[in-house]
């Protein structure tokens, strides 16, 4: 079974465009890989490049030791804590004993027990003053660590201003990594770009311009959208400059070629039907019969009920045989069989005889 041409038409456009898309993709996926491994033709600059690592190391290892004292205080502060509360235990218990020995006193005692009660009384006031003592200490450990816990902070607000300076450095640095790569990005792209747009303007015609076509979408799509993920925050002046810059040409180019176009067609209308008729081709024909319009102007050669010949039925469609606002001739019998054909087609529809004009 034969495949009729619009059918074989119809498939080779389908065709062609999947080729384009085709060889859009596999050079979106070879320009993205390329893209990528730009990034390793310059080493990344990193944070702690930029840091002063002996001054900062200096400063850790003056903290570290501030930390072994604070230890060391810490434990002796532990073992005077647990000394303090058998003290205090001590001079609770001495006080207690005391008290039930001045209660026992007052009811057997003499005034003869006097010197006892200053000895003991003596006595709670040792374990009390051991106690202070002992708590004294304990103050004075505390005040130890304060001040290396306060010498600590500020080492360690120094090497925050170490890592805010490297920061800062590093944010240079960052930006100028950036833009080198965009750069090569950038002069990466914009060829392809270039090629694409001249490749859509040259070679639209070609009988290989699936693949110009595929390229040409390509390079809008390694414009537009491969650089996004890398753009720096200018960026997209570029991208937007770009658009504005193809927008413009494009138009110009679409606005000239309509002016071409509009006056080769008034010049062709000027010359007689019959040099016209010549120069129809077989597809301009085909589909200007498809849409039942003319080859040359382009207007409907159909008439409507109220312009058809008043002997005419309305219920009838009435063709006419020239164009109404070119005057080309769009139909003639055959000459052989007296078919009425379309006559800028090659041959008759009934006897397959040679149009007139072909």
């Amino acid at each position: 079974m034969e495949i009729s041409s619009k059918k074989l038409e119809r498939s080779s456009r389908i065709i062609y465009f999947t080729i384009s898309l085709i060889l859009c993709l596999f050079l979106i996926l070879l320009t993205n890989k390329v893209i990528r491994d730009i990034d390793n033709i310059t080493k990344s600059p990193s944070n702690v490049d930029f840091e002063n690592k002996q001054v900062i190391l200096n400063f850790q290892k003056l903290i570290d030791k501030c930390n072994d004292s604070i230890k060391v205080f810490e434990n002796k502060k532990a073992r005077i804590e647990k000394t303090i509360i058998v003290a205090r235990a001590n001079r609770d218990n001495e006080k207690g004993s005391f008290d039930n020995w001045i209660k026992t006193r007052k009811t057997i005692g003499s005034p003869a027990n006097d010197r006892d009660v200053l000895i003991r009384a003596q006595k709670v006031d040792e374990l009390y003053k051991i106690e202070q003592d002992w708590k004294l200490q304990q103050t004075l450990i505390e005040d130890s660590i304060k001040s290396i816990q306060s010498n600590i902070n500020r080492l360690s607000e120094k090497i925050d201003k170490e890592h805010e300076a490297a920061d800062k450095l590093f944010s240079k640095a960052i930006q100028k990594y950036d833009l080198k790569i965009f750069l090569f990005r950038l002069l990466l792209v914009t060829p392809i770009l270039l090629l694409g747009v001249w490749f859509f303007i040259k070679y639209r015609k070609n009988k290989y311009w699936p693949l110009f076509q595929g390229f040409s979408l390509f390079s809008l799509y390694a414009f537009f959208f491969g650089l996004v993920p890398y753009l720096p925050s200018y960026g997209g002046y570029i991208r937007y400059s770009g658009g504005i810059i193809l927008s413009i040409f494009a138009g110009y180019y679409a606005i000239n070629k309509i002016r071409k176009y509009l006056e080769l067609k008034k010049i062709e209308l000027k010359t007689s039907s019959i040099e016209r008729s010549k120069n129809v081709q077989t597809d301009t024909a085909e589909k200007a019969l498809m849409n039942h319009v003319c080859p040359s102007c382009g207007k409907d050669f159909i008439l409507k009920n109220w312009e058809a010949p008043t002997d005419s039925h309305k219920n009838v469609t009435f063709i006419t045989d020239f164009c109404r606002f070119c005057g080309l001739q769009l139909f003639s019998k055959c000459e052989k069989c007296g078919n009425k054909n379309f006559i800028h087609l090659p041959f008759c529809s009934n006897c397959g005889e040679k149009t007139k004009i072909n």
